[in-house]
C-alpha cells in the first residue's frame, strides 16, 4: 500500500468492483437495480477519495489512481522491491 491509499479507501474501491463486476450478464429491471447500487458505491469511493486527498493536502487524481491500483493489482504492491540503486 502507498502513502497516498488507505486501506478504508481501498476497501471502498473493491467493494464498488465487486458491484460493477455483478452486473455482468443481467438485464433489464435486474442490470437497473444494480447498477444503481454499484453508482452508489462508485459515488462513495469519489467522496472518500476527494476528501482524504483534501484533507492531507494531496493531489487528487494521484491519491485515486493509488487506489484503484491497490485495489485491483495489490500482488504489484505487495513483493515488489527495488534494488538499493532504484534500478
Amino acid at each position: 500500500m502507498s502513502d497516498l491509499a488507505t486501506d478504508e479507501l481501498i476497501d471502498l474501491q473493491k467493494s464498488a468492483d465487486q458491484e460493477f463486476a455483478g452486473l455482468t450478464g443481467l438485464d433489464g429491471d435486474e442490470h437497473r437495480a444494480r447498477w444503481e447500487q454499484w453508482r452508489a458505491a462508485a459515488e462513495r469511493v469519489q467522496a472518500a477519495v476527494t476528501e482524504h486527498a483534501k484533507s492531507a493536502g494531496l493531489n487528487r487524481f494521484e491519491v485515486e489512481r493509488a487506489v484503484k491500483k491497490a485495489a485491483r493489482h495489490p500482488e504489484e504492491g505487495a513483493g515488489a522491491q527495488k534494488s538499493p540503486r532504484g534500478l
